[in-house]
């Protein structure tokens, strides 16, 4: 560690002022051209969701890295060779590109109740990543969720702080491990709070005590800090109305000071943007409180001005510049980043065949057998005969977009119903009145649909002869069909867009990602939130017709539910002889057919307490406890 101190200290030694504003900086790569990476000494670049180059294969984010990288280690007599770190959103498999291994979003892994688990999905994750010649990784997230009315509850493993302490350390081992090269660097995320606003509201207020703070948010980050993890991304949220990125409290005094955490602090995307009207206010506070590189897409060029001026005038200390530069060096170079080879030379980009490997897709599969969740199972329906003549239906039986859920391919997900597998992707009119740099605009050039794995319906159909997919049921006889697999339940979303807000809360909703090179805000989908409640037969009534229809008919249902969250699902229960959660599982659809069958036995067990009604909002813990189903229910098979 010395070594490395020596060698920061002897780089930011000959930086001059616009070299270490430089390194602050993490545009957005639809916002900043290589030549620029190099003319403002650029310190890293990122994807947004659905920002992507090319194709969309590797080979195309391994050209387009090596470019920026390339840029950032021309040295001469105005630039010093600092290499460039390129940071993607891989949260679930690194999903922004086409063939990935899409693991089940962690609200199944917190259901699976294995931490030895979670550090061999993070090893494949940061494998795949390290093989589109990326380094780092904005996960994982460390929420510990008390309001499934959040619509990134499925970003949570659980409302307990005890099983994401856990999780949190293996993951950050699996992807960091010693810094070999098919590791890359870690961020947990967001410091800190995150699942604890107000009625659920996605970068909304946290009214919570110090000490509840301490109590259910801040360990999963100590053990992480332990960890060595390199990186902390801050939370878009406020406590009691102060936005977090300028808490100079929790960034510096308890992050780290008290906790000791001796990398570095990335703000999320434009979030120093809501703390001031002035945007010369939001960068001078938000540096001052903390933050040590900053998430920019349009302002970058304004940031650095600001910057600029406010150090010249003393506003921002030589010293709190000199310690931002000094956290982003000393990462690095622990890292390894000042020795490895281009991104185009490395051994992954030269054989990135573990991108999407089977190996990897085992280890998905396996996830998806231990994060189901049996909540019925009248007479032992479960698990069925392979040769049953059985009916698949719903919505979520065939589309493999739907079970892998939001941040995947596209920030919102996407749609892969067999139809639109084999159409061109179609623009439509609202997207062609938006800009294509905005953090929810697609990628177009494309089709979106999920390359490899299979739909939940595949994993039936290759196991079952007599298995039958129907689009709506409408096929269901009591003659031919012994029982009917009806899968239903959410379509992806991410963050603000998969909020359930309350009637009264519904409105202003705050969507806005992004700004132009004006400071203009970017317009995106004029979409509200997922919806006003967590009625399921209300937020998608064509998932307890299907299983009316069927029942009307004498055919038998058992239930499998792709979400992202508990929802209130009385009527649909009430309707089924079985019940199976099978959260949003990922691209590995086989793994649900294994324990419907019975090849693996089911074993999940709830992470979050499960509501009877909208307007209960339970956690373990509280006083009365009295869910439909309480923390750590599960059936399992009779043998």
């Amino acid at each position: 560690m010395k070594e490395i101190e020596s060698k920061v200290s002897a780089l930011l030694a000959k930086m001059t002022l616009d070299q270490k504003i430089g390194q602050l900086l993490q545009p957005e790569r639809q916002f900043v051209t290589p030549e620029e990476v190099k003319k403002y000494h650029i310190g890293s670049v990122l994807s947004g969701g659905g920002s992507v180059p090319g194709d969309n294969k590797p080979e195309d984010w391994i050209k387009m890295n090596d470019e920026y990288w390339a840029s950032s280690m021309e040295e001469d007599a105005d630039h010093l060779a600092i290499p460039l770190i390129y940071g993607v959103d891989a949260i679930h498999g690194n999903t922004n590109v086409l063939g990935a291994v899409v693991f089940p979003h962690n609200i199944g892994l917190g259901a699976a109740h294995d931490a030895n688990l979670l550090e061999r999905i993070a090893a494949a994750t940061a494998k795949e990543i390290a093989a589109t010649g990326v380094d780092w990784t904005f996960a994982p997230t460390l929420a510990v969720a008390r309001n499934s009315h959040w619509g990134r509850t499925y970003e949570s493993y659980s409302e307990d702080p005890k099983i994401v302490a856990e999780y949190a350390p293996r993951f950050v081992k699996g992807l960091q491990g010693n810094y070999e090269e098919d590791k890359v660097i870690a961020c947990v995320k967001h410091f800190v709070g995150d699942g604890a606003t107000l009625h659920g509201i996605d970068q909304g207020d946290m009214c919570i005590t110090e000490e509840e703070l301490r109590k259910l948010h801040i360990p999963p980050y100590i053990e992480a800090i332990k960890a060595g993890v390199l990186t902390v991304m801050v939370s878009l949220s406020s406590w009691y109305g102060e936005k977090l990125h300028g808490h100079k409290f929790l960034l510096t005094d308890l992050l780290k000071k008290e906790l000791g955490f001796d990398g570095f602090v990335i703000s999320d995307w434009d979030g120093i943007d809501y703390i001031d009207e002035s945007y010369e206010e939001c960068a001078v506070q938000s540096l001052n409180a903390g933050i040590d590189m900053f998430m920019i897409t349009g302002r970058w060029k304004e940031f650095i001005e600001h910057i600029k001026t406010n150090v010249q005038n003393g506003r921002i200390t030589m010293d709190r510049l000199d310690d931002a530069v000094r956290r982003i060096l000393r990462v690095k170079y622990e890292f390894g980043m000042f020795d490895k080879p281009r991104p185009a030379e490395r051994k992954l980009s030269l054989d990135h065949s573990c991108f999407g490997c089977d190996e990897h897709r085992e280890v998905a599969r396996e996830a998806v057998q231990k994060s189901l969740v049996m909540l019925k199972n009248d007479d032992d329906i479960l698990p069925l005969d392979k040769n049953a003549r059985i009916l698949v239906t719903g919505k979520n039986a065939h589309n493999r977009g739907h079970q892998c859920g939001g941040f995947t391919v596209a920030w919102q997900g996407v749609d892969d119903t067999a139809e639109s597998a084999e159409k061109p992707y179609i623009m439509s009119d609202s997207e062609k009145e938006k800009p294509r740099n905005s953090k929810v605009s697609n990628k177009i050039s494309h089709r979106s649909s999920i390359v490899g794995g299979t739909s939940i319906w595949e994993g039936i159909q290759a196991m079952a002869p007599n298995a039958q997919l129907s689009v709506d049921g409408s096929d269901a006889d009591s003659e031919k069909h012994d029982v009917a697999i009806v899968v239903i339940g959410e379509v992806p979303y991410a963050e603000m867009l998969g909020d359930i807000r309350v009637e009264g809360l519904a409105k202003g909703l705050k969507i806005s990602k992004g700004s132009t090179s004006e400071g203009e805000p970017i317009p995106i989908m004029k979409k509200g939130p997922y919806g006003t409640h967590l009625y399921l037969h209300q937020l998608h009534p064509e998932d307890i017709e299907t299983i009316k229809n069927l029942t009307s008919k004498g055919v038998p249902v058992v239930a499998v539910m792709i979400c992202g969250r508990p929802l209130i699902i009385n009527q649909e229960l009430e309707a089924s002889k079985a019940f199976v959660v099978a959260w949003f599982p990922g691209s590995e659809g086989k793994g649900v057919a294994d324990v419907i069958f019975g090849d693996y036995d089911i074993q999940g067990k709830l992470s979050f307490s499960w509501p009877r009604y909208d307007d209960e909002n339970w956690n373990l813990g509280d006083e009365n406890y009295n869910p439909l189903f309480p923390f750590g229910y599960g059936l399992e098979y009779k043998h």
